[in-house]
């Protein structure tokens, strides 16, 4: 399953970005943001070792295209946006640590980098996108345990998986950005 989202991925992805140069960073990263989708939803984990290291090559790849020209995005807007969702999201472990974990805020590092290449207004879109899904998912959720209550009482069900929500929006953030770019 998770080569067949990853084969729609990069496809959707080809088909709004063209032969821009960046088109090739979001191609390598996507099989490791659906790896992490899948990990996250089955075991409610965003291990380091996928999370740090896409967050550092988004910086690293990212900063190739700049220097060669010719991409639609800008480099200090990625990295400003990495700094900026990271942050933010940092915050939101900070308020509520049972609710969000660390995780969630390394792979917002990653995310705002990849958001902030198309500039503040695809940050916020992308981020707001995958908070809005996380939250609808979550109120189905919800609404299914109070359906539910009277017949079973098997205590807490484990915390809901965040990445791949994060994840989602912000590839709809970015097939908006590569739309919208010149």
């Amino acid at each position: 399953m998770t080569v067949l989202v990853t084969a729609v991925v990069c496809a959707l992805l080809a088909a709004a970005v063209g032969a821009r140069p960046e088109l090739v960073v979001w191609l390598a990263v996507v099989p490791v943001a659906v790896l992490l989708a899948a990990v996250d939803w089955r075991v409610r984990r965003l291990p380091d070792v996928l999370t740090l290291p896409l967050a550092a090559g988004l910086v690293a790849m990212l900063g190739l295209v700049a220097l060669g020209g010719g991409g639609a995005g800008v480099w200090s807007g990625a990295l400003l946006g990495g700094f900026g969702l990271g942050g933010f999201y940092f915050v939101l472990y900070l308020v509520n640590p049972a609710g969000m974990g660390l995780g969630d805020v390394k792979l917002a590092i990653g995310l705002g980098v990849t958001l902030g290449w198309y500039g503040w207004a695809i940050l916020i879109t992308g981020a707001f996108l995958g908070l809005l899904l996380g939250a609808l998912y979550g109120c189905g959720l919800l609404l299914r345990r109070a359906r539910g209550a009277e017949a079973r009482n098997d205590g807490p069900e484990p915390a809901m998986p965040y990445g791949p929500f994060m994840i989602v929006g912000a590839l709809l953030g970015v097939l908006l950005g590569a739309a919208a770019a010149p």
